[in-house]
């Protein structure tokens, strides 16, 4: 069977006759042509495509004529869970109806996700000896009640656990596997699903998970098979999530895990304990404990010296700008540690016990490399950080220590964009203009300037295709002029009765987008009461449930109002008459003194340019843009956006995000 791309998308097409209301949209075939030539030469193309061109489809049917014709496997990498749910449930399943029996599509998930049913077996028989009260015994008896019905065995279905850490000692780990000796190999859930994954021709995976495999490729390992092509969908997320990717941290937390898995000091329990029961105060068992205990105190001393070194001597920012700020114990102990962990899995008997070992010994070995890269500041052309949390131990804020490059354009251009596969990226925010007008599309890479030149692919063909949802008539923009401007004395006092007067305008079905946690909760403590008053139920971000939860509660209700920050900018799909409000509190720009943006900047500055028209402008831009897009999701949603930062219009750095608004939308000025 042949894919005919124009054909299956035009009006009398198996689309259409499958598909009710399908309309054969211009936008849609420019981008479905520009996307198979793109794949066809093994090319790279920029698609900036708007809410309503159907963009899915438009990569997917190119994807589809390259592994049906040419028998070839593609990647489709996304950035959110919805975006994924939305290609697997929906999408897919559809064009697999239209050319039944022709490829195999998987979703590729990190080893991490999946159940060990060996290790879960394991930890119910020794769940006395293993965790240190019955909060955690609770938590086990869910994922066991859970591990019966599940198909899959991964965290998708898994509810939500009183202790979430439980879940490490059960999990599938590359460390801690028997391989083809495991009694359970027969019923593993990872090795089905990796077994799955090589058969498949079209996998979907995350971004996160593709970043792991591209930074593993560069060591000579990976996660995937070998593929022909990668279409990145939320292509806008790519330069973060690689800059997470290939950086490294290391946080207070991961540290405490380990070692308390170990050998809990309070409780006597752990894996450890477990070992002495069983080997009757063996010694090698002995002096692993105390060394847990010895790795306790430097680990202990490590971070305070940051935590201080953060607080009374560093820069306001936590930016760490020269190596050996603090004496690194924890390197040697953790080191230590390893060592004595290798001699008591050498000696172990019971291979079981011995393949936990190796993992506990390769978390330590990794622990000890990333506490002497971050205080050495090995890794070069990054930037290095402290961060300082709420959630404390022994009464004081935990600390991380990370690095991030400063440009991952070039790591990407080596280990990405200089390979001989076909590599699309889409996003409705690529660019730092506003859309091509309906019906319209522009070629031109000025718009891309910024994100070509951030991600390092610089010979990549671009498209900009406009949404063909009519703006002008759908959509009412109001800059409120009697704000205060954000950093004003009295701008905090008036934006909680600013938020109020605007929510009530349309009686609640309003996001309030935030850019500051501090604000949004302070906003939210003004108002929830009054709220309530009215009828309009609040859902704030971080206090009133998960981020999937909350979301779930406000399209139930629709007079609730939702406040969020961050995530809540992007990847949020309401439609019709639940969201017909958004209300922008400020431009959405990066902290001046974030360390990864002053660092970007001081480079931008070095080499003679202008970091807040360069970077911190256009990134601003296409975050605006991404908010501005939360409203208008369908052709009959219709609904107003509420501006709340008088930069826009009093700034002449504002013509920016004015001029990035879609084609036929006009302000209204409240004075």
């Amino acid at each position: 069977m042949k894919v005919d791309v124009s054909n299956v998308l035009s009006e009398g097409g198996p689309v259409a006759a499958n598909l009710p209301d399908y309309e054969s949209r211009p936008q849609q075939m420019e981008m479905a042509d520009r996307v198979k030539a793109a794949l066809a030469s093994r090319g790279r193309l920029l698609v900036e495509a708007g809410t309503g061109v159907g963009k899915t489809f438009a990569y997917l049917l190119p994807a589809l004529e390259r592994i049906i014709d040419h028998n070839e496997r593609v990647v489709v990498s996304t950035h959110t869970i919805s975006l994924q749910e939305q290609l697997l449930l929906k999408d897919i399943p559809f064009l697999q109806r239209i050319f039944p029996d022709t490829f195999h599509a998987v979703l590729v998930k990190g080893r991490g996700n999946y159940l060990s049913v060996r290790r879960l077996q394991l930890a119910g028989k020794r769940a006395r000896s293993l965790f240190p009260d019955d909060s955690y015994l609770r938590s086990l008896q869910v994922i066991n009640d859970w591990a019966y019905e599940t198909r899959d065995g991964t965290l998708t279905t898994l509810p939500q656990l009183e202790r979430p850490g439980v879940w490490d000692r059960v999990q599938s780990d590359s460390s801690n596997c028997l391989g083809k000796k495991c009694p359970t190999y027969k019923n593993c859930f990872y090795q089905a699903a990796r077994q799955e994954m090589m058969l498949a021709d079209l996998l979907i995976c995350n971004h996160a998970l593709f970043f792991s495999d591209l930074s593993l490729r560069a060591q000579g390992f990976s996660l995937l098979p070998e593929y022909d092509h990668v279409i990145f969908d939320e292509a806008h997320q790519i330069e973060d999530v690689a800059c997470d990717h290939f950086g490294r941290q290391l946080a207070e937390g991961r540290v405490w895990h380990l070692l308390s898995s170990l050998y809990h000091q309070k409780t006597g329990r752990g894996f450890l304990a477990l070992l002495d029961s069983k080997n009757n105060a063996d010694p090698d068992v002995k002096a692993a404990v105390e060394q847990v205990i010895k790795a306790g105190d430097a680990a202990r001393a490590f971070f305070e010296d940051l935590g201080n070194y953060r607080v009374f001597t560093g820069r306001s920012n936590g930016r760490l700008t020269e190596p050996g700020i603090v004496e690194n114990y924890l390197t040697s102990a953790m080191r230590d540690l390893a060592a004595l962990l290798k001699i008591l899995r050498k000696n172990e008997k019971d291979e079981a016990n011995a393949c936990e070992l190796n993992g506990y010994a390769d978390r330590a070995v990794s622990i000890a490399d990333d506490a002497k890269l971050l205080i050495n500041q090995d890794l070069e052309d990054c930037v290095y950080w402290l961060e300082i949390s709420g959630a404390k131990i022994a009464g004081r804020q935990r600390v991380k220590i990370a690095a991030s490059p400063v440009d991952v354009a070039p790591v990407l251009q080596e280990n990405l964009f200089n390979s001989s596969r076909g590599i699309v990226l889409t996003s409705a925010t690529l660019s730092t203009s506003g859309s091509a007008g309906n019906g319209e599309s522009e070629t031109d890479p000025a718009a891309f300037r910024h994100i070509i030149n951030r991600l390092g692919c610089d010979d990549a063909d671009t498209l900009r295709l406009g949404s063909p949802f009519d703006h002008a008539s759908q959509v009412e923009l109001y800059v409120d002029e009697r704000m205060p401007a954000p950093g004003e004395e009295n701008y905090i006092n008036e934006l909680s009765p600013r938020i109020f007067e605007h929510i009530r305008a349309t009686e609640g079905g309003a996001f309030v987008l935030f850019t500051s946690y501090k604000t949004m909760n302070i906003v939210a403590g003004n108002l929830r009461r009054k709220l309530q008053d009215k009828g309009n139920n609040l859902f704030v971000q971080g206090e009133d449930g998960s981020r999937s939860a909350i979301l779930e509660f406000f399209r139930q209700d629709h007079n609730a109002v939702l406040f969020g920050a961050a995530s809540f900018w992007q990847g949020v799909d309401v439609r019709g008459e639940g969201l017909r409000n958004v209300i922008i509190t400020r431009l959405p720009f990066d902290p001046p003194d974030r360390p990864l943006t002053e660092a970007r900047a001081e480079r931008i500055t070095a080499a003679g340019g202008n970091a807040f028209m360069q970077d911190q402008l256009p990134r601003a831009v296409i975050r605006f843009k991404q908010g501005f897009g939360r409203l208008i999701r369908s052709g009959t949603d219709k609904g107003r956006v509420v501006v709340l930062d008088t930069r826009i219009v009093s700034k002449r750095y504002g013509k920016a995000f004015l001029k990035a608004l879609p084609q036929g939308v006009t302000i209204n000025r409240l004075r």
